[in-house]
């Protein structure tokens, strides 16, 4: 036992590694404190007139859409005057600097009324508490909004003061508008210290602020208003928006656009309505009928709508009419040009029916139909005595009937198909050339596709009779056309080519049968209309195979067409290939051609298609009739020579002054250094024509004067002398030489040699 170790003893430590953990956690809930406390939130109480919509824990307060505090108590408030609710918030440690004595809060809430639905957002988010910041000094104690409040006049934008004597329907929120298009809205509202006006406060937004001017005219354009008389009922209104939630609307006068730009501090006046702020367009109106006109309640009306009013009205000294002041919507500004109608509706009754019948319930009306958009402007018109032709823009289709008389036709007149109304006679005048009658034709658009090319208009008015050993035949198309006039059609080719003009012209004949006369409808187009009249013949070898319609300009004025229609051999006529010239009287020195066109009058001649060819209805006449399409027989020769002269086709060509042979044509030659002359010299004579053959020019006179000799004076002939012509002379053998060949070209000289005239060969001719 005595052989183990002795223990060594080690005095006990006072310090255990247990004590680490408490340690940690103190120094934890130290810096969790330290945080608490500095990221607490503070502290803020605001008084509200009722609790409704507020949740403790729940409600937020957001700036800008973010969250910068939290509703955490309520309490009720008996304290001072107002009673109300006491909320204790808890506002983000960030926005300390703000909390200051003109700091803003309101309850933000779904909220429906006129001007509009607010705080839509809030019914997916709940409601909550909205601030805006202000100046001042800090405080912890704020009393909130019943409503948001106005907008800012930092905001950018036009900020205005408007005056008026009420404020109507007018809301915060209301729009303002120019010209239908809103460009701002009313801020607020409140009753001056006079306690005699209202004072609206409104923001025009940035990008309009330069449409108000110093001059600039301000009305309260709320509701619908309402003006009754024996004239007639105004209604105006600005828009469906004014007529629920109010409105304002702005314009400046027409005669004020040099108007400079507006002192924002100076209130505007707003007018009650549109017409006392007189912000209109001033124009000038001369009358020659103003039965039941009365100034400051005719109303100007377009397609059933005012655009304005008639202002004053002053009787001419003569009393033959009125000028009148009309005060028309700005809107219409751009409708202001030449070209512009206006005129009285009145009720009328006439054979063709009853027009006008709505100012029997409100009274005779001034009707504007604008003129086109871009046009010169202008203020000053002068009504029409009857309503103007229905607008080309207008859908269906725009015809114009030419007839020789007017007939019982009127505006209003119908158009029947069938005895089916399908359009109306829109207007009549004289043509162009003061020798027809021009009606202007509506066809409505559903029956548009009846009308092409081969279609035939007549007049329809009254009653047709046709007597005979066998009977009278009495035949009217309808009573209405008996009684007012009307005009049928019919299309014998459904499947004829359209026209693609804009305004299709027509003849209107003047009975049934003559507009279904047989035949193809062309037209032939000439250079120039002298002697040409509707009723010109169409000839062909002598015979009568058609003749012309009607006649009229081109659209640019560069030429003349002629409608024709052709009868008699219309299948070979109207082909590719057809020619077409005018006949007339021929008169010169050496010929008379045509003398009979002096007595019956000018015609146009045909030449049909020489094969058959495709259908062609337009043609361009010749300016002189074709050659002859048959080719004559003879020797073709070439002359040429260094300028043409008096040369020309037809000239006779002669041999000892004997015509063998003519001219038949000319034309410059390859170098353009001499003129060549085609001759055809006839067959019986080809044989004279050798290749030493000499040609001279043998036009005009020639003279050879001389001190012993005298003066000789030489001419081929007098029809040489007077037209031109050429000679040739071939020489004795041995120089005669051969026969000459067809083509072959000789020198035109301009003067014959003695030597030549005294050649005389001996040469057969056949027989």
């Amino acid at each position: 036992m005595n052989d183990l170790p002795l223990a060594k003893a080690r005095p006990a430590s006072n310090w255990s590694a247990i004590w680490v953990l408490p340690l940690i956690a103190l120094l934890i809930g130290g810096w969790l404190g330290w945080r608490a406390y500095n990221e607490a939130g503070i502290e803020i109480q605001v008084t509200f007139e009722t609790g409704e919509g507020l949740q403790a824990g729940k409600t937020e307060v957001i700036y800008k859409g973010m969250s910068i505090g939290k509703l955490t108590a309520m309490e009720l408030d008996d304290s001072g005057e107002r009673r109300g609710v006491r909320a204790t918030l808890e506002m983000d440690k960030r926005v300390e600097h703000q909390l200051l004595s003109n700091t803003r809060f309101w309850l933000v809430k779904p909220s429906v009324s006129l001007a509009g639905i607010t705080g839509l957002e809030t019914l997916v988010s709940g409601n909550y508490i909205a601030a805006s910041p202000g100046d001042g000094e800090p405080t912890r104690k704020f009393t909130a909004l019943n409503e948001p409040p106005p907008l800012a006049d930092t905001a950018p934008g036009l900020h205005l003061t408007l005056k008026a004597e009420r404020l109507g329907s007018l809301n915060r929120d209301s729009p303002v508008f120019y010209k239908q298009i809103q460009v701002g809205r009313v801020k607020s509202y409140a009753l001056l210290e006079d306690q005699n006006q209202v004072e609206v406060k409104v923001f025009i937004q940035p990008e309009f602020a330069s449409l108000v001017r110093k001059h600039t005219r301000f009305w309260n354009a709320s509701g619908v208003s309402i003006d009754a008389g024996l004239s007639g009922v105004k209604v105006r209104t600005e828009s469906l928006a004014s007529i629920v939630a109010g409105g304002i609307a702005f314009a400046t006068p027409e005669h004020r656009k040099d108007s400079p730009p507006t002192d924002p501090s100076l209130p505007f006046r707003l007018y009650e309505d549109f017409d006392t702020a007189q912000a209109g367009i001033r124009v000038n109106l001369t009358l020659h009928e103003f039965d039941g006109l009365e100034p400051g309640r005719t109303p100007v009306m377009y397609k059933g709508i005012q655009v304005g009013h008639m202002k004053t009205f002053k009787i001419d000294d003569d009393l033959s009419g009125a000028r009148v002041e009309l005060m028309l919507d700005p809107r219409t500004e751009d409708y202001l040009v030449e070209g512009t109608d206006f005129w009285v509706v009145k009720p009328s009754i006439s054979l063709a029916g009853i027009t006008g019948l709505e100012a029997l319930v409100k009274g005779n009306y001034i009707a504007i139909r604008p003129g086109e958009k871009g046009g010169a402007p202008s203020r000053d018109f002068a009504a029409r005595p009857k309503a103007p032709p229905l607008d080309l823009a207008a859908p269906g289709l725009h015809l114009v009937l030419f007839s020789e008389v007017r007939g019982s036709l009127e505006i209003g007149s119908p158009v029947l198909f069938k005895q089916l109304k399908v359009g109306s006679v829109q207007s009549y005048q004289l043509s162009r050339d003061n020798k027809q009658v021009a009606f202007g034709v509506h066809i409505e658009p559903e029956y548009t596709h009846l009308v092409n090319n081969s279609t035939r208009f007549w007049n329809a008015s009254g009653i047709t009779l046709k007597g005979g050993l066998s009977g009278v035949e009495v035949k009217s198309e309808s009573l209405q056309t008996l009684l007012a006039g009307g005009i049928s059609f019919e299309t014998p080719d459904p499947k004829a080519a359209k026209n693609d003009k804009r305004v299709q012209r027509f003849n209107l004949y003047s009975s049934q049968e003559q507009a279904l006369e047989k035949g193809v409808a062309l037209t032939i187009r000439v250079p120039r209309g002298d002697g040409l009249n509707p009723g010109t013949a169409i000839r062909y070898k002598g015979l009568d195979v058609g003749k012309v319609e009607r006649i009229e300009l081109t659209d640019d004025l560069q030429a003349v067409i002629l409608h024709a229609r052709v009868t008699q051999a219309a299948q070979q006529i109207a082909r590719v290939g057809t020619q077409f010239w005018v006949v007339k009287p021929e008169v010169s020195l050496t010929r008379a051609a045509n003398l009979e066109t002096l007595v019956t009058g000018q015609y146009i001649e045909v030449q049909p298609a020489a094969q058959k060819a495709a259908l062609k209805l337009d043609f361009t006449a010749a300016e002189a009739p074709p050659k002859a399409s048959v080719r004559e027989q003879g020797l073709r020769l070439v002359l040429s020579a260094a300028r043409r002269g008096s040369i020309k086709p037809g000239v006779v060509v002669s041999y000892r002054e004997v015509p063998v042979g003519k001219v038949t044509d000319f034309e410059l030659g390859p170098t353009s250094d001499r003129v060549l002359i085609h001759v055809l010299i006839e067959p019986r004579y080809a044989p004279l024509v050798r290749t030493g053959s000499r040609f001279w020019n043998a036009s005009g006179i020639g003279v050879d004067a001389g001190l012993f000799s005298g003066v000789k004076v030489r001419t081929e002939s007098l029809e040489a002398l007077l037209e031109g012509g050429i000679a040739f002379a071939s020489p004795d053998n041995p120089q005669m030489g051969g026969p000459a060949q067809v083509g072959q070209t000789f020198a035109l000289h301009d003067e014959v040699k003695e030597e030549w005239l005294r050649w005389a060969p001996k040469i057969a001719l056949e027989k």
